[in-house]
This record gives C-alpha cells, sequence and structure tokens, in this order.
C-alpha cells in the first residue's frame, strides 16, 4: 500500500517537474527571436531611417473604413517620437447610433508627418473599438434606509428586464505601442505572432518593415467601463502612448490572443478581466517568479488535496475529532459557494468553490455515519450509533464550543451590525460575506498529512485557433496564480486549519498589407 503511494506522488512530481521545464521553454521561444545573420534574406527597420512621423486618432461608427468620410478626428500629435511616453485625455463625441446601444471604433494611424494617413503609402494603421457589450451591475442600497430618491426614480424608469440585457459601454482608456528596437529579422524565419503586425516595403534593393503599432487590449479593465447613456454627448478618452521591446511585444500578443481565445470559448467580459488583470497589475518580473510560487503552490495543494480524502475515506470513527466543526465548516463552504453563485463569479472562482463544498458534504456525511435508504422514491436517512469513545470527545467538544462561544457569538453578532449600518448590498438575500464567516476551531486531535485587416476597407476574418504556446502560457501563467494566490479572501473564509485553494473582446485590427 505504501509503495503504491510512493509511486503515485513520485509520478504527480515528475509530471510537475516536467510541466514546469516545458513551461521555462516555451516563455524562452517567445520572449526570444532569433535574429538575421545574414545580408540576403533579412529584413530591415525602417525606424533606423529616423522618419517624422505623426500620430492620428480618429472615432467612427463603422468598423471598415473606405476614405476620409464620416470620421472624427480627436487626437493629433505631430512632431511623434516613438521614444517618448505620454498620455493625454480627450473628449470624445458620442454619436446618436453609439447611445443607442451601438459601436464606436477608434482607427489609431502613424504616418508621415505633413502627409494625410489616408495618402500616405507608407502609413499603418489599427482599429480598436471603443465601446463593449456588458450586462449594467445592479446597483447597491443600504439595506435599512433603502433607495434615494434618485435611484427610484431611476428604477420606475428602466424596464423590468433591463438588468439581464447587454448594453454598449465606454471604454475610457487607450494603450498604444510602437515597437522601438532596431532588431533584424530573418525573412525565412519571422515569428507568425509578430508577422501579422507588420507591413513591408521595398527601398531599392532592401525590404524594410514599417514600423510594428499595436494597441494594448490587456489595458481595458471592466472596473474602468462606463455605461453609455442615451443623454451622454461626450465621454473622456485616455490615450497613452509607450514605447515596447520585441519580447515583451510577442509576450502581450500571446496573452492578448488567449485572452481573446477564452472569449471565443464562452468566457464572459467579467472572466476575461480576471486574467487580464494577472499581467496588467503585476511586474512581468515579479509575475515570473508569481509561476513558480504558484506551481509549487498548486503541487503542494494538490498532495494536500489527495492526504485529505484519503484521511477522511479511511476514516472510520470520530474519536477525538469534533463533529460540531465538521459540521460548521460544512455551512461555511456552501453559504460561501451560494455567494459565488449569486454574484455571478468567475468560474476560475465558482467550480473549485463547488467541489470544496460538495466535499465539505461528503465529509459531513461521514463524520454523522450516514447512510440514505430508498423506499420507493422517499429517501430515508439513517444515522449510525456512537461509541462510549465518540460520546466521550462529543462532551469535550460541547465544552469548547461552549467556551469559544464567548468570543464567537459577540463578533458575529457584532460584524452583522456594522456590515448592516454601513455597507450597501443588492438585496437582503445574500449580503457580502465577511472573511473568516465560518469558525475557526481547531480539531481536538492532529489531522493526518487585432486580426490583420488587408488595408483600408478590406478586412479579414479572425482566426478562432491560437498557438499552443499561447495556451501554455496562459496556463502556467494565469490559472496557476488565479487558483493559487487570486482569491485568499475566500479561503480565508472556509473555516477549518487546511487550506482549500484548488483548482477547480475584442482583440484590435491590424488595418496594413501584411506578406513581403
Amino acid at each position: 500500500m505504501w509503495i503504491g503511494r510512493s509511486s503515485f506522488t513520485s509520478l504527480v512530481v515528475g509530471v510537475f517537474v516536467v510541466y514546469v521545464v516545458h513551461t521555462c521553454w516555451v516563455m524562452y521561444g517567445i520572449v526570444y527571436t532569433r535574429p538575421c545573420s545574414g545580408d540576403g534574406n533579412c529584413i530591415q527597420p525602417y525606424l533606423a531611417r529616423r522618419p517624422k512621423l505623426q500620430l492620428s486618432v480618429y472615432t467612427t461608427t463603422r468598423s471598415s473604413l473606405g476614405a476620409e468620410n464620416h470620421v472624427d478626428l480627436v487626437l493629433n500629435v505631430e512632431d511623434f517620437d516613438v521614444e517618448s511616453k505620454f498620455e493625454r485625455t480627450v473628449n470624445v463625441s458620442v454619436p446618436k447610433k453609439t447611445r443607442n446601444n451601438g459601436t464606436l471604433y477608434a482607427y489609431v494611424f502613424l504616418h508621415h508627418a505633413g502627409v494625410l494617413p489616408w495618402r500616405d503609402g507608407k502609413q499603418v494603421h489599427l482599429v480598436s473599438p471603443l465601446t463593449t457589450y456588458m450586462v449594467p451591475k445592479p446597483e447597491e442600497v443600504n439595506l435599512l434606509t433603502g433607495e434615494s430618491a434618485t435611484q427610484q426614480v431611476e428604477a420606475e424608469k428602466r424596464p423590468s428586464n433591463a438588468l439581464d440585457e447587454p448594453v454598449s459601454h465606454w471604454r475610457p482608456r487607450l494603450t498604444l505601442n510602437v515597437m522601438v528596437d532596431d532588431f533584424v529579422f530573418d525573412g525565412a524565419a519571422l515569428p507568425a505572432d509578430v508577422h501579422r503586425y507588420m507591413k513591408m516595403v521595398q527601398l531599392g534593393k532592401t525590404v524594410h518593415y514599417l514600423p510594428i503599432l499595436f494597441i494594448d487590449q490587456l489595458s481595458n479593465r471592466v472596473k474602468d467601463l462606463m455605461v453609455i447613456n442615451r443623454s451622454t454627448a461626450e465621454l473622456p478618452l485616455t490615450v497613452s502612448y509607450d514605447k515596447i521591446s520585441l519580447g515583451r511585444l510577442r509576450f502581450w500578443i500571446h496573452m492578448q490572443d488567449a485572452v481573446y481565445s477564452l472569449q471565443q470559448l464562452g468566457f464572459s467580459e467579467k472572466d476575461a478581466d480576471e486574467v487580464k488583470g494577472i499581467f496588467v497589475d503585476t511586474n512581468l518580473y515579479f509575475l515570473a517568479l508569481t509561476f513558480f510560487v504558484a506551481a509549487f503552490h498548486l503541487l503542494f495543494d494538490f498532495l494536500a488535496f489527495k492526504n485529505d480524502i484519503s484521511f477522511w475515506k479511511k476514516k472510520k470513527t470520530m474519536i477525538g475529532m469534533s463533529t460540531k466543526a465538521v459540521l460548521w465548516r460544512c455551512f461555511s463552504t456552501v453559504v460561501i459557494f451560494l455567494f459565488l453563485l449569486d454574484e455571478q463569479t468567475s468560474l476560475l472562482v465558482l467550480v473549485p468553490a463547488g467541489i470544496g463544498a460538495a466535499i465539505e458534504l461528503w465529509k459531513v456525511k461521514k463524520a454523522l455515519k450516514m447512510s440514505v435508504v430508498w423506499r420507493g422514491l422517499r429517501p430515508a436517512f439513517q444515522f449510525g450509533s456512537s461509541s462510549e469513545s465518540e460520546r466521550k470527545t462529543e462532551e469535550y467538544d460541547t465544552q469548547a464550543m461552549t467556551l469559544l462561544s464567548y468570543l464567537l457569538y459577540p463578533l458575529c453578532v457584532g460584524g452583522a451590525v456594522y456590515s448592516l449600518l454601513n455597507v450597501k448590498y443588492k438585496r437582503w438575500d445574500f449580503p457580502p460575506l465577511p472573511a473568516g464567516v465560518g469558525p475557526r476551531r481547531p480539531a481536538l486531535s492532529p489531522r493526518g498529512p487585432s486580426t490583420p485587416a488587408v488595408g483600408l476597407g478590406q478586412t479579414r476574418a479572425v482566426p478562432s485557433s491560437w498557438s499552443p504556446e499561447a495556451w501554455v502560457s496562459l496556463t502556467a501563467l494565469g490559472w496557476g496564480r488565479q487558483w493559487g494566490h487570486g482569491h485568499r479572501a475566500y479561503r480565508s473564509a472556509l473555516a477549518g486549519p487546511w487550506p482549500r485553494g484548488r483548482p477547480g473582446d475584442s482583440r484590435g485590427r491590424v488595418g496594413m498589407r501584411g506578406g513581403g
């Protein structure tokens, strides 16, 4: 038996090591690009010629643009320096079509200074939606005072099914990047991720690639979105620019493709936003360190999970174990799961919480020696008898609970009253749960172990597939961190000494002529 358990643990550790090594190799292949070693098939950077450039940002309700008609110029940066970082906020006029639940697009042109982008043969441009569709978040009110007069008037005007229908939201940030490395690509080994963002031109006998423009869609967060009302005439748009290296650009493209693929697989904007936060809110070097920490956390968490199941599976009596602690833990876990379900929490959190709740219910069945007997279509529950030692344990358990209640009950009542007076909720049935909702009690004995468009007015279908590297990178850096570290509040709310943190839109389109 021991040899079997040891071999299984060794197999799990071996798979873990292979996974970490493979992920490191994949990440190295993403951030490192082999430069051109010869002169015959090399592609030179156009920025090395130090051209005078201009940055122009237009808005339009059309997804494809054939000429300069029906566009509004919202930002014009003359003498644009690709090395200089800037951030500017402009007011954008919202067309009537957009206010009526329509879409507004931003066209970003990088072209020669003093030349209109439509007349510049060496321009590059990107198009990105400034709006997205989401179900509006219900407003929260104080449960004692109720809704304010303004909220009541707005609720009366709102249709009964308004909260169930997605409406147009404004993206207040537009983050731009230009790859500034004077990197010489090998024309025979162009990276597929960068290739679709490149536009090549022939200058004499040498092929050059024009500046690689990139829109960072990962910076668009759900928390920043603004609902577009019919009375909205103007909305603020913050346009920020920063240079980017080739390695970071390739990494960002892979992550952006992976998030887009999650949305194509049915993940909501909220689910994808949690994955975005992993990369946007964290320094890349710290993110790499977090990956290793999260990977080891997942390994140890899985082994603890396996040992926890094995321990309760072999448990025949409750001698030295607190039955009340098991019941309280099950109750708090189920309540947390129902709360997360009501809040429409991300599947990255909801699935592990549901699995944890099911396991806690199974533990209750083991602790109470419960069995289900079906009498026709009506189930009947039968409970086993307790031995003398188990009854002694229950007596000690009752004494411990009595002493603990002197501290526990005042804290619970005080916390509930404070939340009722100072925190706003959507309704009465599921108020937010404070961390530590379940009572923490020690056991009485130790426990066992931008799709490229072809050109102006010409678009190409968005690819529905993505590279395996993007998926592996997302799994390694994203889901591991989400499962392992992203939900401490959820894990801290679970009672008991064992952790339960187990694993359970749009893209910019490059408007340029791709290819060599």
